[in-house]
């Protein structure tokens, strides 16, 4: 992109620039640290010219949005074209609660729903069950049979909103779940869109909700990929997560390497089962976290979408370009949120948001200020949502398609990130793969060791954190929060009651049996699983299958 004969000058007259005005300016004003870094620890140079980005390609490496490699957006017109997807993660209490909060939401102009669920949902354990005691809707709703799934899309139009569920191990029964209400509606399989997150490489890496042993949780995935490949085909099938990667400590680079990882051990499960890819691989999407580092995150989505084309590309030999593109929803980073001095979160979480649109994300959803201490209120929910709102409409950031392209910084970045990244992937190769280097413990124990890096960095004042470490409160004025009311927990079990009572139980006990037959001889899952769901079989029922057919899960705790 540039002539030696300029790289010479702008090179020769950095060198001057640093040895008079820099030099001079340091000693009246020096510099505030010893180091500049990213919040991962990248260093940072005093300055960008064309010489750190002069081996750029324009052609081969950037290229215009909507076409190989990506690196500027999927999509050729991004926002001028339509906004990205705003949600805001909703789920708490009973069904009818989280219909209530998805209806306020969806009044005060959210486009899209996301569905939290309580910690007994998320482990496959319904609300009677004596480990759920305590927990029923505590940090999100409670579904255990259909019937609860009937109540939280009540009213709702499902095949004019795309829905996301956060659910890992018992996501296929959500899922069947979702496809069940909408039939019961009227509404075409063909028409529902929405994204199951259903990523275990991750769970066993970082979040740690897990039932079933890696084998055959995979297996699972890889039937909820075949079934709706051929049958619900605006559904993303699989949202790979380096969200929980990224809040369980690690760097932006591991996030990334990891999460691409992940994704090439899901692409190599599904061809190993027989599937084309040019089928299966344009419903893959991705979830990635916004953390605070501006330019760093910019950067992260913007390799992202590079390292992914190329893979897609070039190692897998796609030929679709709908399978090259890297698609992702992203959430401001949890772990950025501060108990002390809550209403900085507000500010944390515009600038993460900001950071996702200019890196292009296709859905976005924006934390709470409360979020550290509870579920969210309707008020500060709201808030979060017009920050999306805000971004969207009045600052100016998406009337033209990534603004930030040709940055020296941000394209040095970008390809700092993808260099870093791709040093992680072919270590995870060499190792044998995902699935492998998980066994051996390899990006638990690199995660692991960035969180302990990084605390002790916060704890002797090495990173800042506004509130925590410095410009401390001696009295801080405490914020309302949402409680949850002891009696949804009474509620629920009396539904769930009721539904067991009023089923046809040897129905549901032949729909079982059959799934358990299914699961023996490895066929695909969905279809018994669909109708175990028809049929009212809770959601502990199904995956007490599961876990009598493959074993359990327990995580070797490695330190």
């Amino acid at each position: 992109m540039f002539k030696k004969e300029e790289l010479d000058k702008i090179e020769k007259q950095k060198v001057e620039w640093l040895n008079k005005n820099y030099s001079k300016a340091v000693k009246n004003f020096p510099e505030r640290l010893s180091e500049f870094t990213t919040v991962s620890d990248l260093p940072i140079n005093k300055i960008y010219t064309p010489d750190d980005i002069k081996d750029l390609d324009y052609q081969k490496d950037l290229g215009f949005p909507g076409e190989y490699p990506y690196t500027r957006g999927v999509q050729p017109t991004m926002y001028r074209g339509r906004l990205w997807t705003m949600r805001q993660f909703a789920g708490l209490g009973t069904a009818e609660d989280t219909n209530k909060r998805f209806k306020y939401l969806i009044e005060h102009g959210e486009t899209g729903l996301s569905t939290a669920f309580d910690m007994p949902t998320l482990m496959g354990y319904d609300s009677d069950s004596p480990v759920s005691k305590g927990e029923v809707g505590k940090c999100g709703v409670a579904i255990d049979t259909l019937k609860d799934m009937e109540i939280l899309f009540s009213g709702i139009d499902l095949s004019k909103v795309t829905t996301s569920m956060t659910i890992n191990p018992p996501a296929s029964i959500l899922l069947a779940m979702y496809i069940c209400v909408a039939e019961k509606n009227g509404v075409g399989l063909d028409q529902i869109g929405g994204t199951i997150q259903n990523d275990m490489f991750k769970e066993f890496i970082a979040q740690k909700t897990f039932m079933l042993p890696p084998e055959p949780s995979i297996n699972l995935i890889v039937d909820t990929v075949e079934f709706c490949t051929k049958n619900v085909p605006k559904w993303n099938t699989i949202s790979i997560s380096g969200y929980h990667i990224r809040e369980a400590g690690s760097t932006a680079v591991q996030e990334l390497a990891f999460t691409l990882a992940d994704g090439i051990g899901y692409v190599q499960a599904c061809i190993n089962r027989g599937m084309d890819i040019d089928e299966f691989a344009p419903r893959l999407s991705f979830f990635f976290n916004s953390h605070v580092d501006f330019f760093e995150e910019i950067a992260k989505y913007r390799a992202a979408r590079r390292i992914w084309s190329k893979v897609m590309k070039e190692r897998f030999k796609a030929k679709n370009p709908k399978s090259w593109m890297l698609r992702f929803h992203t959430q401001t980073a949890g772990c950025s949120l501060t108990a002390q001095q809550p209403y900085n979160n507000i500010i944390r979480t515009a600038f993460q948001g900001l950071s996702a649109v200019l890196g292009g994300t296709q859905s976005l959803h924006t934390n709470s200020l409360d979020e550290v201490l509870a579920l969210p209120t309707e008020h500060s929910v709201t808030i979060a949502l017009r920050t999306q709102q805000i971004i969207g409409e009045e600052i100016g950031v998406t009337n033209t398609i990534d603004p930030l392209a040709g940055s020296y910084f941000v394209e040095a970045l970008t390809n700092k990130m993808e260099e870093e990244a791709m040093k992680y992937i072919n270590k995870i190769d060499s190792l044998g793969g995902i699935l492998k280097a998980i066994e051996l413990g390899f990006p638990q124990q690199e995660i692991a060791d960035a969180a302990y890096k990084y605390q002790q960095q916060i704890d002797n004042n090495e990173k800042i954190v506004v509130g925590v470490n410095k410009y401390r409160m001696e009295q801080e004025q405490p914020i309302e929060t949402l409680k949850i009311d002891p009696a949804v927990e009474k509620k629920q079990l009396d539904r769930l009651k009721k539904v067991k009572q009023e089923r046809d139980n040897s129905k549901v006990k032949d729909r079982l049996a059959e799934l358990k037959g299914a699961a023996e001889k490895g066929q695909n899952l969905m279809p018994y699983i669909i109708n175990s769901v028809r049929e009212y079989a809770t959601l502990q029922e199904i995956c007490d299958t599961f876990r009598n057919v493959y074993g359990t899960y327990r995580d070797p705790a490695m330190f």
